[in-house]
């Protein structure tokens, strides 16, 4: 039973990594955080779609790369892991009860673009900019670009999957 525990732990590990990898290349871009985000490693959100104890994973990546890079530090940690935890709480809770896997990707896409207002609003709240005039510029902007790596990366971790099998990965007790 520990060996099954550990390799939970070290497959979510290994999924933090690669977030925080993917997240690096864009951040040297500045597009990695602000109200236009780019964030290769956001594909990683479909993870949950086949397991949701990879939340873990996920979660913990956001958290150490807005810790390190993000220029609003503790806060981003605040309000982009908790966006990210609330999020894939949600599609975790709900994905399960739909039978298609396109049904749960377009699931995870409309969770995950929906609760980046979260980060409108710290985006707004820490830029000390008017809420009334900039809140729902910024929320557009940030909902088009996580929208657009979302939409993209689905079919790409659909084809991943029938390669590594993401739902086998993660050993159930």
């Amino acid at each position: 039973m520990t060996n099954l525990k550990t390799r939970g732990w070290v497959l979510n590990a290994l999924v933090a990594a690669i977030y925080i990898v993917l997240s690096i290349g864009p951040a040297s871009l500045n597009l990695a955080c602000g109200a236009i985000q780019f964030r290769l490693s956001e594909s990683l959100n479909h993870l949950v779609v086949f397991d949701r104890k990879y939340i873990v994973g996920v979660v913990t990546g956001v958290v150490i790369f807005n810790a390190i890079f993000s220029p609003l530090g503790w806060l981003d940690v605040v309000f982009g892991g908790g966006q990210s935890l609330l999020g894939l709480l949600l599609v975790g809770w709900v994905a399960p009860k739909l039978r298609q896997l396109w049904g749960r990707f377009a699931l995870n896409i409309a969770v995950m673009t929906i609760t980046m207002a979260l980060i409108a609003v710290e985006i707004v709240w820490t830029g000390h900019l008017s809420f009334a005039t900039m809140f729902l510029p910024t929320y557009v902007s940030l909902m088009l670009s996580e929208f657009i790596i979302m939409t993209i990366s689905a079919p790409i971790m659909y084809g991943l999957d029938k390669i590594v099998h993401f739902h086998a990965a993660i050993v159930r007790k």
